[in-house]
């Protein structure tokens, strides 16, 4: 057997990734979608809302399916689900059906997301023990660049072919490269470690860091520290993607971008929340994934009520491009925090289920903004609200630490 590289190994992950993470791009498709087809920002959200909620839903029921039969046969079927829902998407739009949008972005595709999503992340943290938090942000890295390259593409292209045949060419295109991907994703063989590593643990030079615990799935949800993460990120995915999913025409009304203008604005959104991934994940390596969380929450909890007030471009555009790197850091970071609280017996597992949590907040986010925008005709409301939702994950954090400390302290007695 051919000695797999570790590092086209993350180059696979982000291969996958780059390509389910173009859902971060669905707001450039919310206004032509509503022209077009005459419906309401709600009608249109309501697709990325399913889409989130499956990506969540399969990801908890598809984590003991990927631990069980590898990272490759997982994301073959993430390619085809998501190929076949971002193509089904064109045909929804060509038969001016709502239920089939639904269906093939949503569903389809959503569960295409969730699978993808979860395929090759615990495999890397396997891969990456030595960089853990690295790993999971490179992994995570090409889902929040996704929009960098598929908002301005995306936008080129519905000019260029419409909105059916971007749907077309995009699905058939996703396929292709996610395909790829997998065929090279590979489980480590039990107890790896990189031989420098090795070398350095022996030498005396680096100590590998024991895991708090070493526990499957069903022992992990009974644990307080499963649900402390699981609100953790529902609280940060319910803000952060609320701005996602309506982000381009938030700047074109808050602060009078134009569409173009906008899109733009969207891919820069991409690179900060793709750039947060492997800057807040390789930073937990040496911070801790614990106070990395509090300086997240923290610093929201500020962004967000100062966003209504801001009237200048640069700064709003600022503030704005600084949530989405802590929304990617937050994303990035969990599976390392997951490996370091629980082991890496069941991660992908345990991953999966905390991930319902973006399920979750996939439905609520863009649901409380949107019919908020709908009822007031105002954003900033909704603003003050998620800024609240922060100061709450915020006490959260602490309590996390506070826990992991005292178990840390029973360990040592």
């Amino acid at each position: 057997m051919i000695e797999k590289n570790r590092w086209l190994m993350a180059l696979s992950a982000v291969g996958v990734h780059i390509c389910i993470g173009s859902v971060y791009a669905w707001s450039v498709y919310v206004k032509p979608i509503q022209e077009q087809m005459n419906w309401t920002l709600t009608d249109v959200t309501i697709a990325f809302s399913i889409a989130i909620f499956f990506l969540g839903l399969s990801a908890a029921l598809m984590g003991k399916f990927v631990e069980k039969n590898g990272p490759r046969v997982s994301a073959i079927i993430a390619a085809s689900l998501f190929g076949l829902g971002t193509m089904g998407s064109g045909l929804a739009i060509m038969m001016e059906s709502k239920m089939l949008l639904y269906f093939f972005y949503g569903v389809l595709g959503g569960c295409g997301l969730g699978i993808g999503y979860i395929s090759p992340v615990s495999t890397l943290v396997k891969w990456f023990p030595d960089k853990r938090g690295m790993a999971t942000g490179l992994a995570i890295m090409g889902f929040g660049f996704a929009s960098a390259i598929w908002g301005p593409t995306i936008k080129i292209l519905i000019e260029a072919v419409g909105i059916s045949g971007t749907f077309f060419i995009l699905g058939a295109l996703y396929f292709v490269v996610m395909f790829a991907s997998a065929l090279y994703l590979e489980k480590p063989e039990e107890g790896y470690l990189p031989k420098k590593f090795e070398k350095k643990i022996k030498e005396g030079k680096k100590k590998l860091k024991e895991d708090l615990a070493h526990l499957g799935l069903n022992e992990a949800v009974k644990t307080p520290r499963f649900y402390g993460l699981w609100l953790m990120l529902f609280i940060n995915v319910t803000c952060g993607i609320a701005i996602i999913g309506v982000a381009s025409p938030l700047l074109q009304e808050v602060i009078g971008l134009s569409a173009i203008a906008a899109a733009a604005a969207v891919g820069l959104m991409g690179i900060f929340n793709g750039a947060g991934r492997i800057f807040w994940a390789s930073l937990s390596d040496y911070l801790t994934r614990p106070l990395v969380y509090i300086i997240f929450f923290a610093s929201q909890a500020l962004a967000f009520y100062l966003l209504p007030t801001v009237s200048e471009i640069v700064v709003f555009q600022f503030l704005l491009f600084f949530i989405m790197s802590c929304y990617g850091g937050g994303f990035a970071s969990i599976p390392a925090y997951i490996g370091d609280i629980f082991g890496t017996k069941e991660l992908g597992a345990i991953h999966g289920y905390i991930l319902t949590a973006w399920a979750a907040a996939g439905l609520v986010g863009p649901l409380i903004i949107s019919m908020v925008k709908d009822s007031t005709g105002s954003y900033s409301q909704t603003l003050y609200v998620f800024a609240g939702f922060f100061v709450v994950a915020f006490i959260i954090s602490i309590l996390m630490l506070i826990n992991i400390k005292s178990i840390e302290k029973k360990k040592q007695k």
